[in-house]
């Protein structure tokens, strides 16, 4: 059963560089884990790799001019990575994980991976859903769930973590609690998303490009996106029974940004369920609970890694709404990865975290 913690620093916290690498460096999220990581003043980036575009540089791919911007991106070579580092982000797809997870964990490096690999418990479950047959059944059951704020004591002794989806992350956080203190109906869970198009990775798909974007949207894989299982197995383990979930994803012409719009039963009054999530949340950095009647806005959590929530009651209907909007390229993705990471290595989790959206 997950608990809350306190955000506060532990009291022998004592700064020192921390060595990383990541592979698969050149996607969206590897590019925005690097941008992050410039800020970061306890993290140094040692390796990235590319298959595809070993020997280049940020600079020569991407005109990049950070301070990795000279950093050659080399082959996928565990054994050399783990020379030199002591955590890897694994920004590669579902499938491609397991060996290099496994790998780097035999040399005792740190692991956050970015994929699906790592999130199930039911194993059946995910090779059922992504077709893939899981290659190291006990790493599964060892690895825990990165939503930051619910298993922050879990994070803080894992080696490998299991960094969730960019959807169930936006609906994950404001259920969970409500779940769990019984709050709402667990029969009653529909979840309406939309996501800016970055949400579906660096493609040169025909379904994903500009004319076939800009000025519409459109609803996608309805009843069956894989983001559903992985939703319904955190809430049904979490409550200790089966618990089902309407899940319906639309792309947006956006470049980045998630509106989670979730319809629940409550169990007690609107007063009293946003009582309890704001106390919840309480001293969680990144999530806020806006005041009654007002509705977050993407505009306020891109470039950020805020997850902002507001609640909403429809009485004349006896349903509850509950808005949740993230960054997903950032608390979807990247920056809970680094929020992860900071977790593990046993540092205040906001460091290096962006809390300000940009403006326009």
């Amino acid at each position: 059963m997950p608990e809350e913690a306190s955000n506060t620093p532990n009291a022998n916290f004592e700064p020192s560089v921390i060595t990383a690498g990541i592979v698969g460096a050149t996607g969206y999220t590897g590019l925005e884990l690097i941008r992050l990581s410039e800020f970061h003043p306890f993290l140094k980036i040692e390796s990235i790799t590319s298959r595809e575009q070993a020997g280049k540089t940020l600079k020569e791919l991407f005109g990049w001019n950070g301070k990795y911007a000279h950093l050659i991106l080399e082959e996928p070579n565990p054994e050399k990575i783990a020379e030199k580092v002591q955590a890897v982000f694994l920004c590669v797809p579902s499938g491609k994980a397991q060996e290099l997870a496994y790998s780097f964990l035999k040399r005792g490096i740190k692991v956050i991976d970015f994929s699906a690999d790592f999130r199930f418990k039911n194993l059946s479950l995910y090779e059922k859903v992504y077709g893939i047959k899981p290659s190291y059944p006990d790493l599964s059951q060892k690895a825990i769930y990165g939503l930051s704020e619910i298993f922050e004591r879990e994070i803080k002794e894992a080696d490998l973590v299991a960094n969730p989806g960019c959807y169930p992350t936006s609906i994950l956080l404001p259920l969970i609690p409500l779940l769990k203190e019984d709050l709402i109906e667990k029969n009653y869970l529909i979840a309406d998303s939309k996501s800016g198009v970055s949400g579906a990775g660096r493609k040169s798909e025909e379904y994903y490009s500009f004319c076939e974007i800009s000025e519409d949207f459109k609803a996608y894989k309805i009843a069956t996106h894989r983001h559903t299982p992985e939703i319904e197995e955190k809430l049904s383990l979490l409550k200790g029974e089966e618990v089902q979930i309407v899940f319906t994803p639309h792309l947006i012409p956006i470049n980045r940004g998630i509106f989670s719009t979730i319809y629940v039963k409550f169990r007690s009054s609107l007063l009293t369920i946003y009582e309890y999530l704001k106390e919840f949340y309480q001293n969680k950095t990144f999530i806020e609970v806006v005041p009654l009647g007002r509705i977050p806005r993407i505009s306020e959590v891109v470039g950020t890694n805020l997850c902002k929530i507001g609640l909403f009651e429809d009485k004349k209907r006896g349903w509850g709404i509950i808005v949740s909007v993230i960054d997903n390229l950032i608390k979807g993705a990247s920056g809970q990865a680094l929020q992860n990471f900071n977790l593990m290595f046993n540092l205040p989790e906001d460091i290096g975290l962006p809390k300000t959206s940009f403006f326009v």
